[in-house]
């Protein structure tokens, strides 16, 4: 008996002893599986955090914090255990936006702290993370979350700033640049994702993943103090029709960022880091940060091209035009006769088509919905709605009417969701329901007028895509300056509806009007036949009209053979706002796609071909920039030859130029 009382007062000895020395640790470090990567974590009077790259500070005591109505977790932190873990697995996405099988390893430091709550770290090779975890009763209240960056030396940040529309942001202005030190309190915020570039051969790209139940960060600088500090919109308590009837606005919110259940999981803060910028081209750590698919049959989700008729609905023409272009049976017949001759499998009927945009059962007299989807069966072309948000969000509201089931009796097989315009908790809230809902009832989903992905399309891959990006729907406004930053940037995040597609293109000094009669861009033909190749997108746009495409056949079939779905994903050259060379894989055949921005002189790269299977000679169909594309953009040259395993290939992307090919 004396033998076990002494055994119980060492043991209880030796477990208080330990306790003690963690809340006694002053810091702890958690490495990358190379080692390349570290992240030292300071407690103090807050919880801190410095990220090495090859043993080179990048980000410097970064503070960590999450306040609470009545309390704030991590100030005087006190640790009461810490967890290791290592992980070294393959994700299968369902969709595969950039590869088939994912890599998911890292190495994991759960730190444990007094007063019901954890700080989740995971150290990649390719970047760092982490999330705060909540162990409470009942439900709490968000106040605020602290997500703030300190930079060792002026760093100099890519930001895509709402300006006046604040927290009603649609994620679709330009991207610009400020030092670090340079961001004032008093400039405009930013949405995320954020690049850095430290100038020191390191770039990191600053987003979220897993964002749910919860608001979307913002960003703003914090001038000499060379740091960012997070900004939250707060939750909805009254909202009201702007005056167009498309979205609803916020009119009343509460003092709080959420109020959500004290037991949980928090969004990740997410730091992608990159020592060359195609790092950031092929990154998939969105991917890894996410739950994965909860659908258990997902095999009507089916990802393709689809035939769009909002820009050029009221321009169709052409001898074989013999109906009234608009909104109209004739007009969408028309379109789905183009759609299934080059087999594109679906085709979205845009706005116009329902009486009321918030009540969209109703449909236009010129329009004989039913037969439109029947006429699209007939041709294997499945018809997508678009719809409002304030639409699907009435119909929540009623117990008496289903619109998801409505419709999807109808033979409907998606909608386009458009015109949320916020990024708090309440509309962060819809995205999960309508992507639930929709899976119900096996509706394809893509989210215009939205915020950028975190990473729902994994968990609900019915979800395809998501707008929250300056596309060629922006008309002029959507230059290669500012659209070569997206595969470093906003695609990283997930997919994107770009609205590729136009064939009628110019250089900038003739440019005149974007949007009218035609759609007119800038940048080559190759430029933009190359987006689709560029591009993530699991239902991607044909936004120019039939007639555009039935004049131009050789441009037409090499973008409508594009798949949407990619199982390898390689960078070969890539300067994030210059140019960029992506070759993907698709089963046995290769892709490869290349665009440059503005620049006068013509951008020469010679391309070692060894992702190419060995022993095979294969054939290359490739676009290139005419001799006079600088001038007049529409000129392009069309060759194939022979290529094998470990060829150079040479590519030269003119001015706003590009480069398109398909190797099989």
């Amino acid at each position: 008996m004396n033998t076990l009382i002494k055994r119980f007062c060492v043991l209880t000895f030796l477990l208080y002893s330990s306790v003690f020395a963690y809340a006694q640790q002053s810091s702890v470090e958690l490495l990358s599986p190379d080692g390349k990567i570290r992240l030292a974590v300071t407690l103090g009077d807050k919880i801190a955090y410095t990220v090495y790259c090859d043993n080179q500070p990048v980000m410097q005591n970064n503070e960590l914090q999450l306040t609470l109505r009545n309390e704030t977790l991590g100030a005087k932190p006190r640790l009461t255990g810490q967890k290791r873990a290592s992980v070294d697995n393959v994700i299968k996405p369902v969709v595969p936006f950039k590869f088939s099988t994912v890599v998911n390893r890292y190495n994991q430091l759960t730190l444990d702290f007094k007063d019901n709550y954890s700080v989740e770290f995971r150290a990649f090779d390719d970047g760092v993370a982490y999330r705060f975890i909540t162990r409470k009763k009942g439900s709490i209240d968000v106040m605020h979350e602290d997500f703030n960056l300190y930079f060792p030396d002026d760093y100099l940040l890519e930001l895509q700033c709402p300006g006046r529309r604040g927290f009603a942001s649609v994620y679709e202005d330009p991207y610009s640049q400020v030092e670090s030190q340079k961001w004032q309190v008093k400039d405009d915020m930013s949405v995320l994702p954020i690049l850095i570039d430290t100038r020191k051969g390191v770039k990191i790209l600053v987003t979220e993943a897993d964002v749910r139940d919860y608001p979307h960060t913002f960003v703003k600088g914090a001038g000499k103090l060379n740091s960012v500090r997070s900004v939250y919109p707060r939750v909805p308590t009254e909202t009201a029709y702007d005056e167009r009837g498309m979205s609803l606005i916020v009119t009343k919110e509460a003092d709080c960022i959420a109020r959500t259940a004290g037991s949980r999981e928090f969004p990740w803060r997410t730091f992608i880091i990159a020592r060359r910028d195609g790092q950031l081209v092929e990154s998939t750590m969105i991917c890894r940060l996410s739950p994965q698919n909860v659908i258990e049959d997902v095999s009507w989700i089916k990802p393709g091209l689809v035939a769009w008729d909002w820009i050029n609905r009221w321009a169709d023409y052409g001898p074989e035009v013999k109906h009234k272009a608009g909104v109209n049976t004739a007009a969408y017949k028309h379109y789905i006769d183009f759609a299934s001759r080059y087999r594109i499998p679906y085709l979205i009927l845009d706005e116009g088509w329902s009486k009321n945009r918030a009540h969209p059962k109703e449909v236009v007299p010129d329009l004989d919905l039913p037969e439109v989807i029947r006429y699209g069966n007939e041709k294997n072309v499945g018809i997508i709605l678009w719809i409002t948000y304030a639409g699907i969000n009435e119909d929540f509201d009623d117990d008496s009417f289903n619109l998801f089931e409505y419709f999807s009796k109808m033979g409907v097989k998606g909608f386009k969701i458009d015109f949320m315009d916020r990024s708090d908790q309440t509309i962060t809230n819809f995205y999960e329901r309508a992507a639930r809902e929709a899976a119900k009832y096996k509706m394809l989903v893509e989210l215009h007028g939205s915020y950028k992905p975190t990473g729902m399309e994994f968990r609900y891959p019915n979800v395809l895509s998501y707008e929250g990006v300056m596309g060629l729907e922006n008309g002029l406004r959507a230059t290669p300056d500012n659209s070569l930053y997206m595969p470093f940037m906003r695609n990283v995040t997930g997919p994107m509806s770009f609205t590729p597609g136009s064939m009628l293109n110019v250089q900038p000094e003739n440019a005149r009007n974007g949007l009218g009669s035609n759609l007119v861009t800038i940048g080559t033909r190759v430029h933009h036949i190359a987006y689709y190749i560029l591009f993530e997108s699991g239902l991607q746009m044909i936004s120019d009209s039939p007639r555009q495409f039935d004049q131009n056949p050789d441009c037409a079939a090499f973008i409508f053979s594009t798949p949407v779905t990619w199982d390898e994903t390689r960078a070969l050259v890539a300067e994030a706002g210059q140019y960029v060379v992506v070759a993907r894989r698709h089963g046995d055949k290769w892709w490869i796609g290349g665009i440059a921005n503005n620049a006068e002189t013509v951008r020469e790269f010679d391309l070692p071909l060894d992702f190419l299977p060995q022993g095979k000679t294969l054939r290359m169909t490739a676009f290139e920039d005419g001799q006079n594309a600088d001038r007049q953009a529409m000129d392009y040259n069309v060759r194939q030859q022979d290529v094998k395993h470990n060829d150079i290939l040479h590519v030269q992307l003119a001015r706003n130029g590009g480069f398109a090919a398909v190797i099989e």
